[in-house]
């Protein structure tokens, strides 16, 4: 006897093969929004550096306080990849991705939870380590998506934007880093709804610490006694170390990797353990 599955009338067996790909279909106007939308920043900014490399805009950048430059991670507007590092990957379009994982992370279990779809999925032989795990895959495999997106769209506008020196592997890179970094950010949010079923508190916690760790990689070292907060900030390990002038930073993917791995996990174990009504 078939019955309703996030909407389709399925067969039980075959909830457990489709929590993923169902899930991925339905977003798919959104991903194809989200797509667009990243690649169009990067193909905009992209466009304007032939502007920027200017000796009067140079002059201009130069004139403004150092303390600022350094908040925005503007200190390199010399070259097309301090250009596109700081414009592109390290302002809107990571900006652009905090906002796309953390809004997936708090829909992955908590959304569903406050919408009552939850349980109804979970009242088929499905566990909840799986649906927890596969949603959060969701938010990666969108992520990737994107990333690639991007990569295509700048290897596509260097020639006529002039972005000279910058490899199509340096712009791997960067969107691998980028990607890690989106992911560590949404699995706090992943990790809050998950353990409270609560989107508002999980969209909240995970702005707080985005906007706590942008500020304590660009504002808070400039005071001496709080310079060490930028070792410990996921932007410094997206960003630090210029993956789109040396290539991967296998450091700080490896400290990417483990908050998402450490939160996605805690997340679970939560779930698993509290709770639902079901």
């Amino acid at each position: 006897m078939a019955v309703e599955t996030l909407g389709v009338p399925r067969a039980p067996d075959a909830v457990t093969r489709t929590i993923l790909t169902k899930t991925l279909w339905e977003a798919r106007r959104s991903l194809i929004g989200w797509t667009l939308s990243i690649a169009g920043v990067g193909a905009m900014y992209s466009a304007f550096w032939p502007t920027i490399d200017t000796p009067e805009m140079q002059q201009a950048m130069a004139a403004y306080p150092k303390a600022l430059l350094e908040a925005m991670s503007y200190t390199d507007m010399a070259s097309p990849a301090g250009y596109i590092g700081s414009a592109v990957y390290g302002l809107l379009g990571a900006a652009l991705v905090v906002v796309f994982t953390i809004a997936g992370g708090a829909r992955a279990v908590a959304g569903d939870e406050e919408d009552g779809v939850l349980d109804l999925l979970l009242a088929h032989p499905v566990s909840r380590t799986r649906v927890a795990l596969e949603r959060f895959a969701v938010i990666a495999v969108e992520l990737m998506v994107i990333m690639i997106a991007l990569w295509l769209i700048m290897i596509v506008i260097s020639g006529p934007a002039q972005l000279e020196g910058i490899t199509a592997g340096e712009y791997a890179a960067a969107g691998i880093q980028l990607t890690l970094f989106g992911l560590a950010i949404g699995s706090v949010s992943f990790a809050v709804g998950a353990a409270t079923g609560r989107r508002g508190w999980a969209i909240s916690v995970a702005s707080a610490v985005a906007v706590t760790g942008y500020l304590a990689n660009g504002v808070f070292p400039q005071f001496e006694p709080l310079r060490w907060t930028r070792d410990v900030t996921p932007w410094n390990w997206f960003l630090g170390g210029a993956p789109l002038r040396n290539g991967l930073q296998m450091g700080d993917c490896g400290l990417l990797l483990a908050m998402t791995v450490v939160l996605v996990g805690l997340g679970t174990w939560a779930f698993t353990r509290r709770d639902i009504g079901v």
